[in-house]
């Protein structure tokens, strides 16, 4: 039965969206934490070379996302669901992402580098595929303000749970077989499976319920099957959706600061306190409380609203990071308690801005769904890829020394410096200027928002 308006959506279908967060955060999280470290410290590709590697791919992504909305609300116009790019994304992603950590052995740094840069581009793509109609699908599959927050509320719950299976539970893979080479590819083969099974499980809950009615999404906006057009309906609204275009500048920031954090988690564990597997439990640190505190972020929200919420999640991790600094002078444990409070934070701000955005999306027009997810996901992707060519520019500007196999060599002070900087400083001023940026967001009326009906 196809949910109306007034109804609860149906528990498979809040399961099944919630499933495809083992996707979308396991690769938006895997990649960034350990492939810098991967090319540097394994690999032994230069640092500077190494910013090409994780960059480029995500160029492309960021080119191809707006087009892939045009092609996901020509689906969702013509077939009624934008599960068929989610299931080609679903079937292809593990290809390249098992790829990324299959590089040959005799390969030279650059060859090296080479065969990464091809397999993560294949992978970015088979993401797209998957991601931006992923994003999109809120906005149809409900037209409540409070089934949003409530299916949002169990996607970034489930999030947070693959973010620390995948973010811990990968390395302590790769490095229960021995590091090197061989840990890698058995890391990438256990975690391609899990992504599978995530995406695959969204594909499957959500088909057969959707509110918006058949052939609405086409109509809207004068939306067609041109992809060119996907570029042009993201950026006029972008243009002409103030609360869209606030609510995208701060989640990107937020993407940097993140992106930049997790690139330099590894380098902390290994070079500032001594052990490369303590990357482990920096990152339990770092998710395991967002389990914990997801139903009370909710719960805020409901009383004191989404912008009010995403701002105190905002400012406590900036607090946070900045506290880190004193890593430069003091290495320790103590670093755990810190990273626990961004943990607490980061779960907010992953909730609210991805609770906010179908708000907009229907305040805007459903029919814009996929060509504003799109430009979202090109947008977020962007920041991400934007973390570790930061982290690596910073390294290669200090000095750092790349070496092959895991081997930790010796760091000039300057580099070790850098990486607590990176983990510490930069995301906290990246997250106080999206502070700056959320203060013009003006929230659309929940009932407005129900009310909104596209033009049939």
């Amino acid at each position: 039965m196809t949910p109306t308006a007034t109804q609860r959506i149906p528990r498979r279908a809040v399961a099944g969206y919630a499933a495809g967060s083992v996707g979308t955060g396991g690769f938006a999280t895997l990649p960034g934490l350990v492939l810098a470290y991967y090319l540097t410290d394994t690999l032994a590709v230069p640092a500077l070379l190494a910013t090409l590697v994780v960059v480029v791919p995500k160029v492309w992504d960021v080119l191809i996302d707006p087009a892939v909305g045009a092609l996901s609300d020509h689906e969702a116009r013509d077939r009624g669901t934008r599960t068929r790019l989610m299931t080609v994304g679903a079937v292809t992603l593990p290809v390249g992402f098992v790829g990324m950590f299959a590089v040959p052995e005799g390969l030279s740094p650059a060859l090296a580098a080479g065969w990464v840069t091809v397999c993560f581009l294949l992978a970015t793509t088979s993401f797209s595929l998957f991601q931006v109609p992923y994003i999109a699908l809120p906005a149809d599959l409900t037209d409540s303000y409070a089934e949003r927050t409530r299916l949002m509320g169990w996607r970034i719950a489930v999030l947070a749970l693959a973010i620390l299976l995948v973010g811990a539970g990968g390395p302590a893979v790769r490095d229960a077989a021995g590091g090197g080479v061989a840990g890698y590819l058995l890391m990438g083969v256990v975690v391609a499976a899990m992504l599978l099974g995530g995406m695959l499980g969204t594909v499957l809950g959500v088909r057969g319920h959707r509110s918006v009615p058949h052939g609405a999404v086409a109509t809207d906006a004068g939306i067609r099957s041109s992809a060119l057009r996907g570029y042009r309906e993201g950026l006029t609204a972008l243009r002409d959706v103030p609360a869209y275009r606030v609510l995208l500048v701060v989640f990107v920031l937020q993407a940097v600061a993140t992106g930049i954090m997790l690139a330099t988690a590894q380098y902390v564990a290994t070079y500032t306190l001594g052990q490369q597997s303590a990357l482990t439990f920096i990152f339990v640190a770092l998710v395991a409380p967002a389990l914990l505190v997801m139903p009370l972020w909710t719960r805020y929200a409901a009383r004191h609203g989404k912008p009010r919420s995403l701002a105190l999640a905002s400012v406590l991790f900036a607090v946070a990071a900045l506290s880190m600094v004193a890593l430069v002078w003091a290495p320790g444990a103590w670093l755990y308690l810190p990273v626990s409070l961004a943990g607490i934070a980061y779960a907010g701000m992953q909730l609210f801005p991805l609770a906010m955005l179908p708000d907009v999306i229907t305040s805007a027009g459903r029919g814009r769904g996929g060509a504003m997810s799109g430009l979202w996901t090109a947008a977020e992707t962007g920041g991400l890829a934007l973390g570790p060519g930061i982290v690596l520019l910073l390294l290669s500007v200090t000095g750092f020394r790349s070496s092959a196999a895991d081997t930790v060599v010796t760091q000039p002070d300057a580099a070790l410096a850098a990486i607590v900087v990176a983990f510490s400083v930069v995301p906290a001023v990246l997250v106080g200027v999206s502070l700056l940026v959320l203060r013009r967001y003006q929230e659309p009326s929940p009932v407005a928002v129900e009310q909104i009906k596209d033009p049939v």
